[in-house]
């Protein structure tokens, strides 16, 4: 079994890896927030969303939208109300702190309001013509799921909805409020269908969203790879060659993705980085069972790619995924 995460802990840890590297302290502040929140730390977490905002990061709105989100938790409903009327005035170009801001409301049962954000948000950022941007379907599905709740008829966003939706479940069925009353059923034939839908629902709820870093693998490409043997030749034995080093990140990849294992990723790794990292851990660069740890803090580091890739092949090649080490 699976020991349960000590998220206090990994929040400190997350922390100290902050304050080693201060060019990638936003992406860790925001996972050591996230793990505030889990443990019930919602004060400590609000206090790094403030550290973070007087940083001026990268994503403002979204560091404001995840403070809102923690603060109406505990009871503070009129600042958490306040951030999200400035991120709707702000109105920013990425899909996220809007997801978050509605989502906020529609669980405090505001499902107007939360309709309004969701459909201010896709008529901002999504095109009427052409293909939907995948960052931007959890804008289309969570105002199909409010609009199912507040008995709305479908409108062109809905039927977009359902067809840009990878759901193995139609979205009607999906968002239908009466769903939960399958839960309470004694039927085993409607036990198993609601926990089919609730599978499908948790496949493809907020994956642009999600805040834990990805199951990570670790990539040297051929120039880094050859100066990390020729400094450490121990760990020759766990790279035999660069070509075999590929194949063994894509038959890695494969395995998890066919064991069910989610959000998945590849980072790519260089000797100094690695070297630093050693020494961060006080150990040495030839400690081979270092390097899945070090695979871990650049993925926590948000240094990770997703795989598989949508376009060019991730072993750094120039041709596209399918003609590469995806064909």
């Amino acid at each position: 079994m699976r020991p349960e995460t000590d998220h206090t802990a990994e929040a400190e840890r997350l922390l100290r890896t902050a304050a080693q590297y201060p060019e990638d302290a936003e992406q860790l502040l925001l996972h050591a927030a996230a793990h505030l929140e889990l443990a019930g730390e919602r004060e400590r977490a609000t206090t790094l969303y403030d550290d973070l905002i007087a940083r001026t990061p990268k994503h403002p709105s979204l560091v404001r939208a995840l403070k809102a989100s923690n603060l109406w938790e505990y009871g503070h409903e009129a600042e958490a109300r306040a951030i999200i009327d400035g991120i709707r005035n702000a109105a920013p170009r990425d899909p996220e702190p809007w997801v978050i801001a509605a989502e906020s409301l529609e669980s405090h049962d505001e499902l107007h309001q939360a309709h309004e954000v969701f459909t201010e948000a896709a008529t901002l950022l999504i095109p009427e013509t052409g293909p939907t941007p995948p960052d931007t379907l959890p804008l289309l599905l969570g105002r199909h799921r409010v609009r199912r709740l507040l008995g709305l008829d479908h409108d062109t966003w809905d039927i977009r909805a359902d067809e840009s939706s990878t759901a193995t479940v139609p979205l009607d069925e999906l968002h239908d409020p009466k769903r939960i009353w399958s839960l309470g059923s004694e039927d085993p034939t409607e036990l198993r269908a609601e926990i089919a839908r609730l599978r499908a629902e948790l496949g493809t709820y907020r994956a642009a969203l999600s805040r834990p870093y990805p199951v990570a693998v670790l990539h040297w490409p051929s120039t880094e790879l050859a100066e990390l043997l020729a400094a450490y030749p121990s760990l020759a034995s766990e790279y035999p060659s660069h070509e075999e080093h590929l194949a063994t990140i894509e038959a890695s990849l494969r395995e998890l993705a066919n064991s069910g294992t989610p959000n998945l990723g590849i980072v790519t790794a260089t000797v100094p980085s690695y070297e630093a990292f050693a020494a961060s851990e006080a150990s040495s660069p030839e400690d081979a069972s270092l390097l899945p740890q070090y695979a871990t803090t650049l993925a926590a580091r948000g240094r990770a790619v997703e795989w598989p890739p949508r376009g060019e092949c991730w072993c750094g090649s120039g041709v596209s995924y399918g003609e590469c080490h995806g064909g």
